[in-house]
């Protein structure tokens, strides 16, 4: 009886647990989406509602079927799995995926999942679509994947995936969708990938494939859209690609691809978009594209195509966007071109077109953006180019145009950019600045305009730039409501006959630059210019201006060039100029300005030059000034006057005797010479001498080196020295190449202040700068901004040597330890020049040189200022890279894009903060544009610094950053 009841119990105790058991095999679901989840990183909680309550579960209720991102069936199984965009982390070991035997969907996409790819996932046999993108996934790319056989969508876009691409997904018969885009892959592609029987899309680009294409890609009869450009190939486009004769998209941009452009692509009649820029596709544009008729998008720019348009390009009625700039192409633009109805884009910029525009252009389409700068183009701007009113970008500059400019610009409202400067148009301005309320920039210089700026112009809201400058007779007055333009920032009107007075400066909160120069502006400056609180550089040399200069603008505190030169200013100059931190020039000369100028370093520094032509200004730099009367009466007088004779005989007695020690040391290299240049007191070249704390240490430094010692001089200014040794027959033409580095003055250039020199060597002194150069703080942490900065203003000072210094000056050995910061941590390019003097000093430049008189460049100098570009790209990508991209401009080119920002966007720890992306990515494109393997391919600096500080205000009419930087060269 006990035996009974023992029993009965315990039964009656094994049944829950029994039931508990079968209960917990029911949700195996559960089990395993937890298992997975304790491998997550889930710092954002995002699968918080993954979890199963405590207690019995009598109805048998599948818990997962109610977890976020999971899906089941009416059965209770899982059939779904989508953790996209859930900012999870960690690596998957897999394990828990054999339990999810009918699961069709998996999403991992979005997140910043690690490791390898588990090859449990090749386990869920019934899966259709899989897509791991855009996370961090690396090593080989498993096999298992033919496992999968009714996968129809495999997506492992963005990841760190190596090795060669998976030969084995060729093997799954129901895939439509591959794309395996934005990692490492290396070696080629399979030619088994050409045997897909379903495969729609496919997408290979931006990894670092090479090899040869394989022609075998001709054989996907069912593909419709093919991406596998950024990649680095060689050898030509196969012609076998012809024979898709279901596709619609082609990119095999920035390739490396050679040869000529097959004309079997004419036979992809559905072919809606084809992209094979930056390669170095050469020959003819093929005349069979007129077969594609429903080609909308084409794009062969940046290539080495010659040749005309073809007339047979006129049948692609659907064309949209006609993009061929970069090219070696020539001839005219077909008439035609301006029949095709639906034509939005024409880029043809930097090739070698001439003859007229086509008339007709914009009359039978929506033209929305027209480039056809830097060719040979004559004749006028067509008059209905604007008919449809949705043009937005109109660049035309560097041709031979003429006659007056379209009366249709004035009511071309859609207007945002138009540049239209290194013509001969002539006539008036017709732009009616009240009808144009989203135009931005407006460059109208080195034409031959007339009838004045118009008096509008204020009223156009959103107007940054404004540039009329060298139009020598446009005359008329500086309309009054100028500066109230409410975002205007550069108004630029220099040689352009301006007469009257200058308007008053209200609501100028925005200017930053004013160029009026060479103008027969009068009257005074008006004292509200210190209502400009943002004004970098007024510069109003060359014109008929008088009164005192207002006391104000020392008080502007960013002002950085103030140029008031032959002018009839008068009274003093202002003494709180004296207290200026941003004061890089001021330029009083040739005035009648009175006084003593104020004796502060800042304006020491400017050199006698900044104030010659003043006959009753002195004081350093220029004459001293009259004694005044005498401290300590007339017997003081007396004695002081003995007193400094005595002085001045012992010094003199130092002097000589100092100076007889540098004779006989130096005897042999003749009488030294002084130059200074702004900035430096008018020193003797003993003065100089003597400051040398040991002859013997200068003695010992390297000729033409970036060593360099440190001296100070009599009035306690620091100077670096560098040593040049030179023969006597050389000397001329150095000291003229030397001279035009020392009036070189930039805030962004190490400035040259002077050199002592006689027959056989010189001393040149430049700026000391105590903190460091780039290389040295390559690797330190900084904001995106403060690297922004850099970039900024490196640009800004090769800038100025390459366009603005008269013959251009290359640097010629621009690297980051040439890249020094002054006291404010401002980047200053040093070292510039030295290169050019290494070369005169060897004689290798002689017949060069003799036209630097001129004005002239040289092709030796071009190739050098094509050098600097090619190594500020390099520069740039260290910045971006905290110094681990280093020499680094060829691998740029061939490297994934994705993969590259993706590094970078982790090095400078941006998150999800989009305009610092977007920044960084623009920043990146050139980088990528500079270091563009043909030199005539790489934007000029003027264009590069342009493309880097103009994007901001155009972002919300360029697309995409990429098409901003492909346009780099046509701003």
């Amino acid at each position: 009886m006990e035996i009974f009841h023992c029993c009965f119990y315990l039964n009656f105790l094994l049944i829950p647990l029994m039931f508990f058991v079968a209960l917990s095999a029911a949700d195996l679901y559960s089990d395993a989406l937890l298992s997975l989840k304790s491998e997550l990183v889930d710092d954002h909680g995002s699968l918080e509602d993954w979890f199963v309550p405590s207690g019995y579960n009598p109805s048998g209720k599948i818990y997962a079927c109610s977890w976020s991102g999971v899906k089941c069936n009416k059965n209770s199984t899982v059939t779904g799995l989508d953790l996209s965009m859930k900012m999870l982390g960690g690596a998957i070991s897999g394990k828990q995926f054999n339990v999810f035997t009918e699961l069709v969907d998996l999403n991992l996409s979005y997140n910043s999942f690690s490791g390898q790819l588990p090859v449990g996932i090749f386990n869920l046999t019934s899966l259709r679509s899989l897509d791991i993108s855009r996370n961090n996934f690396s090593g080989h790319f498993p096999g298992g994947v033919s496992g999968l056989g009714n996968l129809v969508v495999l997506d492992a876009f963005s990841n760190s995936f190596s090795g060669s691409l998976p030969t084995e997904v060729s093997q799954l018969p129901h895939l439509k969708v591959l794309n395996l885009a934005g990692s490492y892959f290396k070696g080629p592609i399979p030619s088994e990938y050409g045997s897909f029987k379903s495969l729609e899309f496919l997408h290979l680009a931006g990894n670092m494939i090479s090899g040869s294409i394989p022609p075998e890609l001709g054989k996907l009869k069912t593909v419709t859209h093919v991406e596998i450009g950024y990649n680095f190939y060689q050898g030509s486009i196969p012609w076998q690609l012809g024979n898709m004769s279901e596709l619609q998209y082609l990119d095999i941009a920035y390739a490396n691809l050679s040869g000529s452009i097959p004309r079997e692509l004419g036979n992809l009649t559905k072919l809606e978009s084809l992209f094979l820029f930056r390669n170095q596709l050469s020959g003819l544009l093929p005349g069979e594209f007129s077969k594609i008729r429903s080609l909308a998008s084409l794009d062969l720019s940046d290539n080495l195509l010659s040749g005309p348009i073809p007339e047979s390009l006129l049948e692609l009625k659907s064309l949209r966007l006609l993009s061929l700039f970069y090219n070696d192409m020539g001839g005219t633009v077909p008439e035609g071109i301006a029949e095709l109805p639906s034509l939005e884009t024409l880029l043809i910029w930097n090739n070698f077109f001439s003859g007229n525009l086509p008339q007709s252009l914009g009359r039978n389409s929506n033209l929305k953006w027209v480039d056809v700068s830097t060719n040979n183009f004559n004749g006028s701007i067509p008059a209905e180019i604007c008919l449809q009113g949705v043009l937005f970008k109109l660049m035309l500059f560097s041709n031979n145009f003429t006659g007056g400019l379209s009366t249709s610009l004035s009511n071309c409202s859609s207007l945002v950019r138009l540049r239209l400067e290194d013509n001969s148009f002539s006539g008036e301005i017709p732009l009616k600045f009240s009808r144009l309320p989203d135009i931005t920039y407006v460059d109208l210089s080195g034409n031959k305009l007339t009838g004045g700026i118009p008096i509008d112009i204020s009223q156009a809201p959103n107007l940054e730039y404004f540039n009329v400058s060298n139009n020598p007779e446009l005359g008329g007055t500086i309309p009054a409501q100028t500066w109230s333009s409410p975002l205007l920032q550069n108004f630029s009107a220099s040689s352009c006959g301006i007469l009257g007075y200058l308007p008053p400066f209200q609501n100028c909160k925005s200017i930053s630059v004013v160029e009026l120069s060479m103008n027969s502006l009068e009257g005074t400056v008006p004292e509200s210019v210190s209502n400009c609180q943002a004004l970098e550089r007024f510069a109003l040399a060359n014109n008929n201006l008088s009164g005192h200069i207002p006391e104000e603008l020392a008080g502007v505190p960013i002002l950085g060039v103030l140029d008031l030169s032959h002018n009839s200013f008068s009274g003093p100059i202002p003494a709180k100029f004296g207290s200026s931190s941003s004061l890089l020039l001021l330029n009083v000369s040739f005035n009648d300005i009175s006084g003593t100028i104020p004796s502060a370093k800042v304006l020491r520094a400017m050199g006698s030059s900044a104030f010659i032509g003043n006959p009753k200004l002195c004081g350093k730099p220029l004459r001293p000034c009259p004694s005044s009367v005498a401290i300590f009466g007339s017997r003081g007088a007396g004695k002081l006057i003995w007193i400094l004779l005595l002085c001045a005989g012992v010094i003199m007695f130092i002097t000589l005797s100092i100076l007889g020690i540098i004779y006989i040391q130096r005897g042999s290299k003749s009488q030294w010479k002084m130059i200074s240049f702004a900035g430096l007191p008018q020193f003797t070249a003993n003065d100089v001498l003597m400051s040398f704390s040991s002859i013997e240490s200068m003695d010992a430094l390297p000729p033409l080196s970036a060593s360099a010692c440190k001296a100070v001089l009599p009035t306690g200014i620091t100077v670096s020295v560098k040593k040049i040794e030179w023969e006597a027959k050389r000397m001329g033409v150095m000291l003229e190449f030397i001279t035009q580095i020392g009036n070189a003055r930039h805030k962004n250039l190490a400035r040259l202040l002077g050199f002592c020199y006689n027959k056989h060597l010189a001393y040149l002194l430049y700026d000391y700068t105590p903190n460091g150069n780039l290389a040295e703080k390559i690797r330190v942490k900084r904001e995106w901004a403060a690297k922004y900065k850099i970039v900024i203003g490196i640009a800004k000072g090769l800038c100025f040597l390459h366009h603005d210094c008269s013959p251009a000056i290359a640097h010629g050995d621009l690297r980051s330890s040439n890249i020094v910061f002054d006291e404010n941590m401002e980047p200053q390019l040093s070292e510039f020049g030295f290169k050019h003097l290494l070369e005169l000093n060897k004689g290798s430049l002689a017949a060069a040189t003799s036209k630097r008189d001129t004005g002239d460049t040289n092709s030796a100098t071009k190739e050098e200022l094509y050098r600097d570009v090619y190594s500020f790209g390099e520069i740039m990508l260290e910045i971006l890279s905290n110094g681990r991209l280093t020499n680094s401009g060829a691998s740029i080119q061939s490297k994934s894009r994705e993969v590259a920002l993706r590094e970078i966007y982790n090095e400078n720890e941006v998150g999800t903060n989009v305009p610092v992306r977007e920044e960084i990515k623009l920043v990146l494109e050139v980088a990528t544009l500079c270091t563009r393997s043909r030199p005539s391919d790489r934007p000029s600096m003027e264009n590069t610094l342009k493309l880097l500080s103009e994007w901001k205000s155009n972002q919300k009419n360029n697309p995409t950053i990429e098409a901003a930087a492909a346009a780099a060269a046509g701003l």
